[in-house]
C-alpha cells in the first residue's frame, strides 16, 4: 500500500494548491480566451455565410439585369430593323410615285408632240391638196369634178392612218 508520509501529504497539498491557483489564474482566463475565440469564429462563419448569401443575391441580380439588357437590346434591334424596313418602303413608294409622275409628264409630252405633228401634217396635206387641185384646175376646168376630187382626197386622208397616226 501507499505509505502516507509528510512529504506525500505536502506534495498532494502543493499539487492541489497549484491546481487551485492554475484554475483561478490560468484555466479561467484560458477558457475565457477559448470561449471568445469560439464566439469570434462562429461570428466570422456567420458573416461569411451572410456575405456568401449577399454575393449570390448580387450575382442573381446581375444575371437578371444582364437578361433584361439582352431583351432590351433585342427590342432595340427589332425596332431599328422595323424602322429601316418602313423607311425603305417609304422611299420605294416615293420613287414609284416620282416615276409615275415622270411617266405622266412624258405621256403628256408625247400627246402634245403627236397633236403638233398631226396639225403640221394636216397643214401640209392641205397645201399638197391645194397644189394638186391647182394643177388639176389648170388642166381641167371642170370645177365640180375638181372639188369632188379634193374632197374625196381629204376624206380618204382622214379615214386612213398616216404614218401610224390617225388624223
Amino acid at each position: 500500500m501507499v505509505d502516507l508520509n509528510a512529504t506525500l501529504i505536502a506534495q498532494i497539498i502543493n499539487f492541489l494548491l497549484l491546481v487551485a491557483i492554475l484554475a483561478k489564474f490560468a484555466y479561467k482566463p484560458l477558457m475565457q480566451i477559448l470561449e471568445e475565440r469560439q464566439k469570434r469564429i462562429a461570428s466570422d462563419l456567420e458573416k461569411a455565410a451572410q456575405e456568401k448569401e449577399n454575393a449570390e443575391k448580387f450575382r442573381q441580380e446581375y444575371q437578371n439585369q444582364l437578361a433584361d439588357a439582352r431583351v432590351q437590346a433585342q427590342a432595340i434591334v427589332e425596332k431599328a430593323t422595323k424602322q429601316a424596313e418602313q423607311e425603305a418602303q417609304r422611299q420605294l413608294q416615293e420613287v414609284r410615285a416620282q416615276i409615275e409622275r415622270e411617266k405622266k409628264v412624258a405621256q403628256e409630252e408625247i400627246i402634245r408632240e403627236r397633236e403638233k405633228a398631226l396639225a403640221q401634217l394636216r397643214g401640209e396635206v392641205v397645201s399638197l391638196s391645194m397644189a394638186a387641185a391647182g394643177k388639176l384646175i389648170a388642166k381641167n376646168m371642170d370645177s365640180d369634178v375638181n372639188a369632188k376630187l379634193v374632197s374625196d382626197f381629204i376624206d380618204k386622208l382622214d379615214e386612213r392612218k398616216i404614218g401610224g397616226l390617225s388624223c
